[in-house]
């Protein structure tokens, strides 16, 4: 059998470059996200590589149809980025019970979701990392419009220390990066004009770098990844 990692929210920026990243480095790839066309072109560039598998990870059977892929193909984890979100930029007042639950289904409840029925499939020394935010980060600066985006983030910090518990038998480490301010088309939606300090290619050949590396050094860490204190 061979080894994989996987990467969620992988058609565009962060996702897209650590997708990349890991198999310009010789790793095999599965990138996950709705848009088969950007998967498509992320495919092209390394298809020996990167296999795609096109799916809405807030819906339920999603998770399973990981599974069966990587079974049918014959893989095993090595490595898992829940790297997927949403940001709805909206004051408290304004955001509506929709609102709430869109972030909480796609930036909490997927990765619980997919951890969860992939756990039979990981190596031993394997590496879960969820992509928090340093909305998330408790202490920090936070920011009128992002209540629930900063919420919904920080529930992946509590939840990476409760799994390096619970996983401490099956030897997977699992580690929460919260990322400060990067150029990617979600920011550039939410934040129209702003300009962050970090290109996605920067930011996920640091990622690549940590999923490999980063579990022989930490676990059930949230560790804050930002030149300030921005969101």
């Amino acid at each position: 059998m061979a080894s994989i990692y996987i990467i969620t929210g992988a058609s565009r920026g962060i996702g897209f470059e650590t997708a990349l990243d890991l198999a310009g480095k010789g790793f095999n790839v599965l990138a996950l996200a709705r848009s088969r066309e950007k998967l498509l072109s992320l495919e092209e560039q390394n298809p020996e590589k990167i296999s795609i598998l096109s799916l809405d990870i807030t819906e339920k059977p999603s998770a399973q149809k990981v599974k069966d892929f990587l079974v049918r193909n014959d893989f095993t984890i090595t490595g898992l980025v829940h790297n997927a979100g949403v940001l709805i930029n909206k004051p408290f007042t304004e955001l509506s019970d929709a609102d709430w639950a869109k972030q909480i289904e796609v930036n909490m409840m997927a990765p619980v979701r997919l951890t969860r029925e992939l756990l039979p499939l990981f190596e031993e020394h394997s590496h879960i990392v969820h992509i928090g935010s340093m909305g998330g980060f408790q202490g920090s600066d936070k920011f009128p419009g992002l209540a629930a985006y900063s919420v919904t983030k920080g529930t992946l910090s509590i939840l990476t220390e409760c799994l390096a518990v619970e996983l401490q038998n099956e030897q997977v480490k699992v580690n929460c990066l919260c990322l400060g301010a990067v150029q990617t088309e979600m920011l550039n939606e939410a934040f129209p004009g702003l300009t962050a300090p970090v290109e996605p290619q920067e930011m996920g050949t640091y990622i690549s770098d940590f999923l490999a590396n980063g579990h022989k050094f930490y676990n059930g860490k949230v560790l804050p990844v930002a030149l300030h204190n921005p969101t």
